[in-house]
């Protein structure tokens, strides 16, 4: 496999999103512990802590995740690798490497029936997002084609989603 290939969704596992609650096996909330028994006893690839935010990140580069842990250890973010991350559906909607226009739009029209100004938001680079699903909708790069790379949220970090994680959360994977 070269550093640009994306893995096929025959190939991922695949996961439910229950919106601000869980993304497949990892509850938000949980410890750092117990996201790691939930994705079968490993360990963090690479694990760091930012003590300015006071946010720790967990690498498990083998399953393509980072997550995110705040206020005292529990589970508050869960960014998947657009190219080898497991595949997430939502409302029966796979968003993981992804073409981004196509899955904005699917946000757009999810959004029409809901109250104005409640459901979509944007970060200052453009990506999109959704308060009542938790997601934002960021890139990755593929070669010379982006693809979707989400951060699912913890109900709390809907107030003020870009500021609830530290800046590298939102770059690329």
């Amino acid at each position: 496999m070269s550093l640009w290939d994306v893995s096929p969704d025959s190939e991922r596992p695949q996961w439910i999103f229950d919106p601000l609650m869980r993304v497949g096996p990892l509850r938000f909330g949980m410890s750092a512990r117990e996201a790691s028994d939930a994705l079968g006893g490993t360990d963090a690839w690479w694990h760091e802590h930012d003590p300015r935010w006071d946010i720790a990140c967990d690498t498990y580069r083998e399953v393509g995740l980072k997550l995110y842990f705040a206020a005292g250890d529990r589970l508050c973010a869960v960014s998947v690798d657009a190219l080898r991350g497991p595949q997430i559906h939502v409302d029966g909607s796979a968003v993981v490497g992804q073409v981004p226009s196509e899955l904005e739009q699917w946000l757009f029209e999810r959004a029409e029936g809901r109250e104005p100004f409640t459901e979509l938001f944007y970060l200052p680079a453009g990506e999109p997002g959704s308060l009542t699903l938790g997601v934002v909708l960021c890139v990755q790069r593929a070669g010379d084609r982006l693809i979707t790379r989400p951060v699912f949220l913890a109900k709390d970090a809907m107030d003020d989603v870009y500021h609830h994680l530290p800046r590298e959360a939102w770059a690329i994977f």
